[in-house]
This record gives structure tokens, C-alpha cells and sequence, in this order.
């Protein structure tokens, strides 16, 4: 433990959102007389939203430095010790002291704590197959990423683009590379785009990104990448069918990043996220927290432990953190699975469990869908809305909901989520006071007609 001095060291590994809310909240809480700060980035950037990086790929956003919320000078101007293009590469639980090597010089040193936030993030998935690794394949999870695929679009004469995956980040790259004017072919192993979603919501996105003009290969996995003589990707071939590619998104999913935490002995769960109480510190270590891509939290729905990474829940789990770290007291109760997502002007979301979790889980349940409009019919420039919910079949008990539409579609998942958290039934969620004017919605909201046609098959069911 760090004894050479009356002040505490707080060591943070992982410059983004969880790691430096945790730091930047420590310090709001405890000056720099009491606490010091260290944070370890490999990286070259701190604070940025990896969630807009496809925005900033496609030309939407135009500057990269608009997606950092906090340079390291930033930082450092508020007495935190942020340490860049440093990785950590061994944590000494037993020592309370940590491993880190500059990335450019390889020098190597020990930097002691006496409390210790973990904010690793995940790692992209990159499949086991010839080829992976070849130049003008990527994944894209941090802003380094994005700036390596620009530069290998830059260097690409053709202007063929193969997405491997359907999830989130492979539809939003799908769609920055159409943007950028590439002929788009999106290869996904699924029955449908969008996993999060049940295979009938999400053939509609399947439909609309078709109607974009992105080629979309369903049931189809990935199983070499063929490159040049040079070492470039040239293809991306599955079982029966081989598809041209200058350059090849990886768009399959992440794993956290714990690899360090797991030599270090800090426990994980069954997906691989480091598990922590609702304080966010790790269980069994009482100076050690964990937050962001790297954890898992708990599903209240399923009562289960999930792994999920979103920014959201990476920038909350670091004030949690920081607060705690600064003496006060704040907890993390989970999430019910929220997100929300486009694909050009088609809007995407869910929240809670889809038809296979509820199976999964043994729920009995009732599903319905509904069409509406985002809007009153009447209205200029109404859109047609899909709504999907689900309900337990005994207790009325709202499962999940998930909507495909257009502007104004999406962000109406918010009021299903607050209903999940609050444990809402379908029958009480008809009687909301949501707000209503034409331009905004129908007289009743799309969540609600799908609350009442939900609450109508639950009491049929019994």
C-alpha cells in the first residue's frame, strides 16, 4: 500500500467514461491535499463517446476532437495525474501496487494504491479464422480505431465494404459506409440483422437497410478473409459464397476486457464481466471497484447478471465509483436492457427481455404488435410506428418492448423502460398521463395501444 505519504493514492486503469467520471468525481469530492490521483490510458485519446465514433466514420460528426468530452490536459488542469499511451500490464493485489510500460518506449515501473478503480472497457470480437488480422480489417471500439479505419479508407482505391455482423455496431457502420459511398455488403450469421430484437422486428430493419441499397446476407457465417499477394484483404468468404472487400468491418459484438483482472485472481462471471456489489467494488476486495464494458450488472428483470456495454451505464458506474471513492455513498441497482439505435432515418430500440430471453427465463407470456404513427394521422409528415410488447401471461407483469420506426419513434422506448423498472403491469400502464398534442403522437401513444392490446391477451389467457 502507498504509505509514503499521509494523502491516499487513488489509481485508475482506463482513461474513458467509467475510469474518468470515477476520477473526476474522487476529486469533486477530496482535494488534491487528500487524495491523489493516477490514471493509466494506452491510448491516445481520454473521455470521448465510442458511441458516436460511426457517426464520425460516416461524415455526420466532422472532427474527431467533437467526441472528446475532456482532454488529458483537461485533466490534468484538475490535479489528476493521467498518464497517456501507458498500459497496465500487471496488478498486484497482495502488493496494492500496478505494472505499467509505456507503450512507446516499453520503459516499465510499479505505481503503488491504496484504492484502485478498474475501467478496462471490451475488446471487439475478432473471429478465429484465416485472415483476421489482415491489413484493412477492423473492428471499431475506440477512437483509435476509428482513426485507423479512416486512414485505411483514405488508402483504399475500391469502394467495396464488407460488415461482418448485424448487431449495433455492425448497422451503424453498415450505414457510415454507405454515407462514405461504399457499395455495402453486410454478412450475418442470424436470421435477421439486429439480434436484440425478435427475428419479426427485425426484419424490418433488414427491409429497410435493403431499401438503402446494403446488400444483407442472412444466415451466413464468416469463415476466411482472402487477401493480395501485399497482405490486404481482398474478400470475405462463408460457406458457399464469396463476397469482394477493400476493406472489412468487424461488427460482431465485444467481450470485456478483464484479461489483467483475471491473472490478478478478481472474480467474473459467466460472461466474462468482473462482478461487483451495488457499490460497484469488486466482491471480496474492499479498496478495488470495476466499472463500464468490463463488469457485468445485474438484469432486473431476469434477476440475472448481464454483461452490456453501453456509455450510459459506463458513465454512471464512475460517479458511483467516485463518490464512493470520495467517502460518500451511491449504488448501481442494474438495468432492464435499454438502447436505442438508426440505421439512416429507420429508428431501432428496445428495453427488457425479447421472446427467447422470456422462454429462456421458463416465463409464460403474451406477445402483441401493433402498427401506428408517430404522429396524429392527420398530421404532416406522420410516420408508421411497429411496437412490440411483452407481458407475463398470470401477472400482467410488462417483459419487453421493442419499436422500429421513424422519426419519433425510437426514443418512445424510454416510457417502457421506466415501466420495466418500475415493475409496471400492461393494464397500469394504459392509464399514464403522457403527454399528447398532433404533432407529437396520436391521442394514444403507440406504447399505450400496444399496453391495451397486451392487457386484452393477458386477460383472454387465463
Amino acid at each position: 500500500m502507498n504509505m509514503s505519504a499521509a494523502r491516499e493514492r487513488l489509481v485508475v486503469i482506463g482513461g474513458d467514461a467509467a475510469g474518468m467520471s470515477a476520477a473526476s468525481q474522487a476529486r469533486r469530492l477530496k482535494g488534491p491535499g487528500e487524495l491523489e490521483i493516477v490514471a493509466f490510458e494506452r491510448g491516445h485519446f481520454s473521455s470521448y463517446s465510442a458511441c458516436g465514433i460511426p457517426y464520425w466514420v460516416g461524415g455526420e460528426v466532422g472532427e474527431r476532437d467533437r467526441l472528446i468530452a475532456r482532454t488529458p490536459e483537461e485533466h490534468r488542469a484538475r490535479d489528476i495525474d493521467l498518464r497517456m499511451r501507458t498500459e497496465v500490464t500487471e496488478i498486484d493485489v497482495a502488493g496494492g501496487r500496478v505494472r505499467a510500460r509505456d507503450v512507446d518506449s516499453g520503459a516499465e515501473s510499479w505505481t503503488s494504491y491504496d484504492k484502485l478503480v478498474i475501467a478496462t472497457g471490451a475488446r471487439p470480437i475478432r473471429p478465429d479464422m484465416p485472415g483476421a488480422d489482415a491489413a484493412g480489417v477492423h473492428g471499431v471500439q475506440t477512437l483509435d480505431d476509428g482513426q485507423a479505419l479512416l486512414d485505411s479508407l483514405a488508402r483504399t482505391r475500391g469502394r467495396r465494404a464488407v460488415v461482418v455482423g448485424a448487431g449495433y455496431i455492425g448497422v451503424e457502420m453498415a450505414e457510415a459506409l454507405l454515407n462514405r459511398g461504399y457499395e455495402v455488403t453486410v454478412v450475418n450469421r442470424g436470421s435477421e440483422p439486429m439480434s436484440t430484437l425478435d427475428p419479426d422486428m427485425g426484419r424490418l430493419v433488414h427491409e429497410a437497410m435493403e431499401g438503402l441499397g446494403i446488400t444483407m446476407v442472412n444466415d451466413a457465417e464468416a469463415t476466411k478473409l482472402h487477401t493480395h499477394e501485399d497482405g490486404r484483404v481482398r474478400a470475405v468468404a462463408t460457406e458457399d459464397a464469396e463476397y469482394p472487400a477493400d476493406v472489412v468491418v468487424l461488427g460482431i459484438g465485444v467481450r470485456p476486457q478483464t484479461t489483467l483482472a483475471q491473472a490478478a485472481g478478481l472474480p467474473v462471471g459467466a460472461h466474462g464481466g468482473l462482478l461487483t456489489d451495488l457499490a460497484m467494488r469488486v466482491r471480496g476486495h474492499e479498496n478495488i471497484w470495476a466499472g463500464g464494458d468490463c463488469v457485468e450488472v445485474l438484469d432486473l428483470v431476469l434477476g440475472q447478471e448481464r454483461h452490456i456495454a453501453l456509455g450510459t451505464h459506463a458513465n454512471k458506474h464512475g460517479q458511483i465509483i467516485g463518490t464512493n471513492v470520495g467517502g460518500g455513498y451511491a449504488t448501481f441497482p442494474g438495468v432492464v436492457g435499454t438502447a436505442v439505435s438508426k440505421v439512416c432515418d429507420l429508428e431501432i430500440a428496445r428495453t427488457g427481455l425479447r421472446e427467447k430471453d422470456a422462454r429462456r427465463a421458463g416465463l409464460q407470456f403474451e406477445a402483441v404488435t401493433i402498427e401506428s404513427t408517430s404522429r396524429a394521422g392527420y398530421y404532416p409528415d406522420s410516420s408508421p410506428m411497429t411496437v412490440k410488447m411483452l407481458a407475463e401471461r398470470r401477472t400482467g407483469r410488462l417483459l419487453g418492448v421493442q419499436i422500429v420506426g421513424r422519426e419519433g419513434a425510437g426514443k418512445r422506448v424510454d416510457i417502457a423502460a421506466v415501466a420495466l423498472t418500475a415493475r409496471m403491469t400492461v393494464e397500469q400502464m394504459t392509464a399514464l398521463d403522457l403527454g399528447y398534442a398532433p404533432p407529437f403522437s396520436p391521442v394514444w401513444d403507440p406504447v399505450l395501444v400496444a399496453a391495451r392490446k397486451a392487457s386484452k391477451a393477458v386477460a383472454q389467457g387465463f
